[in-house]
C-alpha cells in the first residue's frame, strides 16, 4: 500500500518528530532534531516543517529524512513558531501555552529563590 501524508499523524515529542499511521496508531518514522525539548509541528505540501530549540527543520513527510535545517544563528533557543500560507492556528495555541506554561514555572522560581534568601 502507498502511503500519503493524510495516512499519517505526526507528533512533536522531546525534540523528536513521530509520524504515526493514522488508521493503526503503529509508528511508521521517527526523527531525532535536537535536544529534548518542545517541538512545533506544521505539515504542508508533503513536507514536515519542525522548529526546536530555536532552529527549524523540513522533513519528508513520507520517510522523515531531512530536507533542510536553518539553525537561526543569533536569535536563541526559544520556542519558535511556524506560518506558512493556510496553515492552521491551532498549533499556535499550543505553542502559547507551552509558552505560558514556561513563563509560570519560571515566575514560581524565581518566587521560591526569593523566598528562600530571605528565610
Amino acid at each position: 500500500m502507498n502511503m500519503k501524508p493524510a495516512d499519517l499523524v505526526f507528533i512533536g515529542i522531546k525534540g523528536s518528530v513521530v509520524a504515526l499511521n493514522r488508521s493503526t496508531g503503529e509508528q511508521v518514522w521517527a526523527m531525532h532534531l535536537k535536544g529534548s525539548d518542545f517541538v512545533n509541528v506544521v505539515v504542508q505540501d508533503g513536507v514536515i516543517l519542525a522548529s526546536c530549540r530555536g532552529e527549524v527543520f523540513c522533513l519528508d513527510a513520507l520517510t522523515g529524512n531531512g530536507l533542510w535545517h536553518n539553525p537561526l544563528k543569533g536569535f536563541g533557543l526559544g520556542l519558535a513558531t511556524i506560518a506558512t500560507e493556510g496553515s492552521v492556528e491551532s498549533g499556535n495555541a499550543l505553542l502559547m501555552a507551552e509558552k505560558r506554561r514556561r513563563d509560570e514555572a519560571a515566575a514560581a522560581a524565581a518566587s521560591a529563590s526569593v523566598v528562600a534568601a530571605s528565610g
